[in-house]
């Protein structure tokens, strides 16, 4: 049976609509997760007795060697695509870096901001085109010679 021109416009739109409830749905569950993550953090480090800030940078210190051990264990045919989305990551720093460094250039002494977005900008940078070019090298190894 096949359908009009009208019909799958009609279906098209229910199912962007859908589509848009799923979509504010999910963004409510990530606010809700994230107030409780944050909830969660301040409370366990009220419970204990620990600042909040030492709380927080002990679980970034964690997560940096979690991070290590993580990437040393990655197969090399594993590598190019990592390295994609490693890119994609360091696109959005970039972003962010930007919108850091502007933020400080318009607002009147916010110089550490600015300070901090180029840092960013920069590292990001070298990042991306670092893993352009290791990405570039892998993939030039595949290729047939002659």
């Amino acid at each position: 049976m096949a359908m009009t021109p009208e019909e799958a416009a009609a279906r098209a739109k229910e199912a962007a609509d859908v589509a848009a409830q799923a979509a504010e749905a999910a963004r409510g569950f990530a606010e809700q997760a994230l107030a409780g993550a944050d909830a969660l953090s301040h409370g366990a480090a009220a419970a204990s007795g620990i600042d909040p800030f030492i709380f927080q940078l002990a679980i970034f210190v964690l997560s940096i060697f979690v991070g290590y051990f993580v990437v040393w264990a990655v197969t090399p045919a594993l590598h190019t695509p990592l390295m994609s989305v490693t890119n994609a990551i360091s696109s959005v720093i970039v972003v962010g870096a930007l919108l850091a460094v502007a933020a400080g250039s318009l607002a009147t002494g916010s110089t550490l901001a600015m300070i901090f977005g180029f840092l960013a900008l920069v590292l990001a940078s070298v990042n991306i085109f670092g893993g352009f070019l290791v990405t570039q090298r892998m993939l030039a190894m595949y290729k047939k010679k002659g």
